[in-house]
């Protein structure tokens, strides 16, 4: 065969290979991405709340997140448990996660450690005190097999941040404690350098439209807020917050807003919880460059274009 001819055949069938590739493989191929730039691929799963109500539906969502290749990690944004944190929740738990096919992190909230186990004589939960709150921080760590409960992690140019809800008094649902924000300012001040990607349980505050009185409201906002407001804009590097919590569903006009920007600097992604028939997971998709945030339906059993999102790091106030 001629060589032209040899061109001509060699390229088409690359032509023919990036078609398919487009469509069967979206987390492959974004916007002109060779298989060598493949962005680090983050599934998010929000508020599980194990075991729960629609198990069936959560462990149908395990299934079909272990069949996507171009997911990388696995973030389960806390809520672990359904109700107090026990043992058999616990227990549950550990047991459901030991079918996810992908390396994962998972962080506390306000359910896995801040009640004690039984309700009162009302039915309601009772928060718990330090001790008490201790115990179960121990509980959450032995059952996932972790040294400690908060942590980082570099990947490219981005630095990955796991925060657990760990207050031991206060009556927020959802606080850092003064050792952990310790922590995260130096953290924080050690890696200037580096785009940064906070994980945990609550929202910053003002990031969604106050549809309800849970929204906004103290307890159902990261705390200290004022704290957590200082290191942000000390560090413009920080520019993702990822969180559960509200169990914000993809119909809510706050979802995929203006409104989830925080101090024209961090953008909030939220998302809903997995205790329904309908649940949606969101997906990180980490280039160089920016961050592309898709929507996946798993009534649809497809995403939303409509949804996705592009969200470009900092270009000041980061060393290249």
């Amino acid at each position: 065969m001629p060589l032209p001819q040899i061109r001509w055949f060699l390229k088409t069938k690359i032509l023919v290979l990036l078609a398919f590739l487009w469509i069967f493989c979206p987390g492959l191929y974004i916007t002109g991405t060779t298989a060598a730039e493949r962005p680090f691929g983050i599934a998010l799963l929000g508020d599980p709340h194990l075991p729960g109500k629609e198990l069936p539906s959560k462990e149908e969502l395990l299934r079909t997140v272990n069949k996507w290749d171009d997911i990388d990690r696995v973030v389960v944004l806390g809520d672990i448990c359904k109700e107090t944190g026990t043992a058999p929740e616990y227990a549950a738990a550990k047991e459901f996660f030991s079918r996810l096919q992908k390396p994962f992190r998972i962080v506390a909230g306000n359910h896995d450690y801040i009640y004690e186990d039984d309700k009162d004589s009302a039915g309601h939960r009772v928060k718990a005190g330090p001790t008490a709150r201790r115990l179960k921080l121990s509980r959450f760590a032995e059952t996932f097999g972790l040294k400690e409960i908060y942590g980082s992690e570099k990947v490219g140019n981005y630095l990955l941040v796991y925060l657990s809800t760990d207050d031991l008094e206060s009556g927020y649902l959802a606080k850092i404690s003064e050792e952990r924000v310790a922590w995260l300012a130096a953290l924080l001040a050690r890696n200037r350098n580096l785009m940064t990607i906070v994980f945990f349980h609550a929202p910053l505050v003002g990031t969604l439209k106050t549809y309800n009185e849970h929204t906004n409201a103290p307890s159902f906002v990261a705390q200290p807020a004022i704290r957590l407001n200082e290191l942000i804009r000390e560090n413009p590097q920080l520019f993702l917050w990822v969180a559960g919590h509200l169990h914000v569903p993809a119909t809510n006009e706050s979802y995929s807003s203006p409104v989830n920007v925080y101090e024209k600097q961090v953008t909030v992604i939220h998302n809903a919880d997995l205790e329904r028939k309908r649940p949606w997971t969101n997906v990180l998709y980490l280039y160089p460059e920016k961050v592309i945030v898709r929507t996946y339906d798993h009534w649809q059993k497809s995403w939303r274009p409509d949804l996705e999102r592009t969200v470009h790091p900092p270009t000041q106030g980061v060393s290249r």
